[in-house]
């Protein structure tokens, strides 16, 4: 495990949920006028899909197994479905930023998942977890989730979602190997997104104007194929809590971003209640390594 946690492979997935991740709420952001939550998530995942189902098939990897297309259909529907689409849902409501910072709280929730499978956080962990808590009370006490209750439900709903199904994959519903489980579990999940998006009536703009479909673009190489299946490959290694330090770097960035290039703004009360989390989430993080 320490061989692979320091193996180029593992850094290079880790600079990739790390710094593109950061991005892509901004997209998601920039993409929303001409595409619907729902449906922009779930045409995303379904291109991505079966871009890569399409390259497994090129290298004459085998198919899932019925066994494996229902472990998809369990995960995809958890971290992409309800995880991603609400997250979508939410940046409606709540600056790109702010969705992110609290995203943050995703390790500690994974640690605490991981106790019903007999995975014990250490003390470290629970003062992490404990921190990282006390950071989102105070986030959403802001003025960026106050005045918007539907994306504090939605970001929760999918924060939860999210941490469930990254610990299922790895407990009790494993995927097909490789890019293979990743592209059936990205079909599985967009396919139940585009179900929600017509349920809710959701209609995308077309043709959808060149930044809204630079953003689509954007989400389906860089967040999906690339950024996307290098969390995945960190799954499975063995260690959700290292998967999930993304979110101590997400936010920073995405912050960053959606002030200089978005114009969001967030007040300073809000940047404290983010360098709370992001205290919670290195405790968390230190405390799984030692």
């Amino acid at each position: 495990m320490h061989k692979a946690t320091l193996s180029p492979l593992i850094l290079a997935c880790l600079a990739a949920t790390w710094l593109i991740w950061g991005s892509t709420y901004l997209a998601i952001k920039f993409a929303l006028p001409a595409f619907p939550p729902f449906w922009q998530m779930g045409s995303r995942f379904l291109v991505a899909g079966a871009m890569l189902l399409a390259w497994t098939r090129w290298r004459r990897q085998p198919l899932p197994t019925a066994l494996q297309w229902r472990n998809a259909a369990l995960v995809g529907a958890l971290m992409l479905g309800s995880g991603m689409g609400c997250t979508a849902y939410a940046e409606q409501y709540v600056a790109s930023g702010l969705v992110v910072a609290f995203i943050a709280v995703v390790p500690a929730t994974i640690a605490l998942i991981n106790r019903c499978f007999g995975i014990r956080p250490s003390r470290l962990e629970l003062l992490g977890i404990s921190v990282g808590f006390i950071g989102v009370l105070l986030l959403v006490r802001g003025a960026g989730f106050s005045g918007a209750p539907a994306g504090l439900i939605a970001i929760s709903i999918a924060c939860v979602s999210w941490s469930l199904g990254s610990v299922l994959s790895q407990r009790k519903f494993p995927l097909a190997p490789g890019a293979v489980g990743f592209a059936s579990e990205m079909l599985a999940g967009g396919a139940l997104l585009v179900m929600a998006s017509a349920l809710f009536g959701e209609t995308p703009q077309w043709p959808p104007p060149p930044l809204a479909a630079t953003a689509w673009v954007y989400l389906v190489i860089f967040g999906s194929l690339l950024a996307f299946n290098a969390y995945m490959v960190l799954l499975a290694h063995g260690n959700a809590v290292l998967a999930s330090s993304y979110t101590f770097v997400n936010p920073v960035i995405a912050m960053l971003l959606g002030i200089g290039l978005a114009g969001e703004t967030v007040s300073h009360f809000e940047w404290l209640a983010t360098g709370v989390i992001l205290a919670g989430v290195v405790l968390l993080v230190i405390g799984r390594k030692a």
